[in-house]
C-alpha cells in the first residue's frame, strides 16, 4: 500500500468508483460535476487518499447510478454480513437530522454493541 493510504478498503473503494466511472464514460470532472463533489476531492477519493462521509457516497453513488450501499459496504462503513435491507445502518446513514460526526459516532456504539453482545454468545457457548 502507497505512503499516505487512508486504508486498504478505501483504495479498494477508489478503485471501484474509477471503474464505475469509466464504465459510465463520465471523465473526473463531469462526475465531479454531477455529483457536487470537487474534483481534487474525488480525484483524492479515487487514489485512495481520502474517506468520504456516507453523503459523499450517496452524491457519487447518485450520479453514477449505482448502489449508495455498494459504496457503503466497499468503504467499510456497512458490513454486507449484517443484512443490508432495513438495517440500523442505512437508517442512521439516510438521517437527514444527523451530523455527518453523530451519525458515525451512533455506528461505532452500535458495532460495539453487537461485538459485546457476539463476545457473551461465543462465552455462553463455551460454558
Amino acid at each position: 500500500m502507497a505512503k499516505g493510504m487512508v486504508g486498504k478498503t478505501v483504495g479498494n473503494l477508489g478503485e471501484y468508483l474509477k471503474e464505475q466511472r469509466q464504465a459510465s464514460k463520465l471523465s473526473l470532472r463531469q462526475l465531479s460535476e454531477a455529483a457536487g463533489v470537487s474534483n481534487p476531492y474525488l480525484s483524492q477519493i479515487e487514489r485512495g487518499l481520502r474517506k468520504p462521509s456516507a453523503d459523499v457516497l450517496q452524491q457519487i453513488a447518485k450520479a453514477l447510478r449505482i448502489s449508495a450501499e455498494q459504496l457503503y459496504i466497499r468503504a467499510g462503513i456497512l458490513n454486507p454480513e449484517d443484512g443490508v435491507g432495513g438495517s440500523v445502518e442505512l437508517a442512521v446513514l439516510a438521517d437527514s437530522g444527523l451530523t455527518e460526526r453523530q451519525k458515525q459516532s451512533l455506528l461505532d456504539v452500535y458495532a460495539s454493541f453487537l461485538a459485546i453482545n457476539a463476545a457473551e454468545r461465543d462465552d455462553e457457548g463455551e460454558s
